[in-house]
């Protein structure tokens, strides 16, 4: 939270899977969020990808992070990373 003219700004934070790390300093990563058909009833994914900055080029293709929301930092680019998530299912996998 960042305090601005003693009213409290919160931001944003989501959970997602880097997927793409070509850039530098920058990295792609995907959200998906789980949304119920307001008529059928039926759970559907809806991804949607964000740029994200990475200060120290550490993040990779497929770690799970959490992003969080800041200032324009380029066209592009309004999110940077807080942490890496870990999960007891990657683990496994690698």
């Amino acid at each position: 939270m960042e305090k601005n003219n003693n009213s409290i700004i919160k931001k944003r934070r989501l959970k997602g899977i880097v997927v793409s790390d070509k850039m530098d300093k920058t990295l792609v990563v995907r959200i998906d969020i789980f949304k119920k058909h307001s008529r059928y009833h039926k759970y559907f994914t809806v991804s949607k990808k964000f740029k994200v900055h990475d200060e120290e080029n550490k993040y990779k293709i497929g770690d799970r992070v959490v992003v969080e929301e800041c200032r324009p930092l380029s066209k592009g680019k309004r999110w940077t990373v807080k942490e890496l998530i870990n999960d007891i299912k990657q683990e496994n996998i690698k």
